[in-house]
């Protein structure tokens, strides 16, 4: 197999996709001035697909990342990376930047929060990076649609920054645990709960011994809050849930039989799976 990675510190230690390393007997690095290492896995993240990897070298010129917060619809992007494992080094493509947010269904987990670019990414592609004109880094390659044309999706910067340097520090990601699988609130979902609501989560499943259902939430009630803050989607409740501390107490507004509760909620540890 092959794919990309981008060196992240100048002591070799370099990102790419899980997907990329995932039980790989053995990983060799190729880099840009002819040399190769054999690399070792530091950490690996299933609900990013993101995975650290070492080599043995140093005062490696690193990448810059930006912030893809500021990215816009329409902004031009570049992809570079290993396209088709092709002789004479990296592809690079041209695009823009199609959409922000998207969510897009993967082996294992759902991926939240992509940037999508017709910037054409193929196989080999995995694990480089997307650019912006000014050449920082607003995101790592990650999927496409083999189906589509035009279509392919990237880790943004912001939602990889500290997952990289966790996985460098730690070796893992530590994530607080709520304990309950949820759904967007649709049309459809709203006419077949009797919702009177546009946006929100409505929970599927709930783990009997979890922080949520322990706090008083049930299968079909539908969260749209957390700590004041609006969670429209499974996106937006994922990513503003994983911004607090394990162990912390957070205030879960959700509607059951159609009246308005408020839930304390003590997050726990989500454990690290592969």
């Amino acid at each position: 197999g092959a794919g990309t990675g981008i060196v992240v510190q100048p002591d070799g230690y370099i990102v790419t996709n899980l997907h990329v390393i995932r039980d790989a007997e053995a990983i060799r690095v190729s880099l840009s001035n002819g040399q190769s290492y054999d690399a070792q896995v530091a950490g690996w993240d299933p609900l990013t697909d993101l995975a650290v990897i070492k080599i043995d070298a140093h005062n490696l010129p690193t990448a810059v990342f930006g912030n893809s917060d500021s990215l816009r619809v329409g902004d031009w992007v570049v992809a570079l990376g290993n396209a088709l494992a092709l002789k004479g080094g990296p592809t690079v493509t041209l695009g823009i930047v199609s959409a922000l947010g998207r969510t897009i269904i993967t082996d294992p987990a759902p991926l939240y929060d992509m940037i999508q670019t017709d910037a054409a990414v193929n196989d080999g592609n995995s694990g480089g990076p997307l650019v912006n004109l000014d050449g920082d880094v607003v995101g790592i390659n990650t999927a496409m649609v083999r189906r589509a044309q035009g279509v392919g999706f990237a880790v943004s910067s912001v939602v990889a920054g500290p997952i990289i340097e966790s996985l460098i520090e730690h070796g893992r990601v530590v994530r607080p645990l709520i304990g309950l699988v949820g759904a967007d609130i649709t049309p459809v979902v709203t006419n077949q709960l009797n919702l009177d609501l546009a946006e929100g989560i409505v929970v599927t499943q709930l783990a009997r011994d979890g922080p949520a259902y322990q706090a008083g939430v049930r299968v079909g009630d539908a969260i749209t809050k957390i700590n004041g803050i609006l969670t429209p989607d499974m996106a937006r409740f994922l990513t503003l849930l994983w911004t607090y501390e394990v162990g912390a107490i957070v205030q879960v507004e959700y509607v059951s039989d159609g009246e308005t509760f408020v839930a304390s909620v003590e997050l726990a540890e989500r454990p690290t799976d592969y």
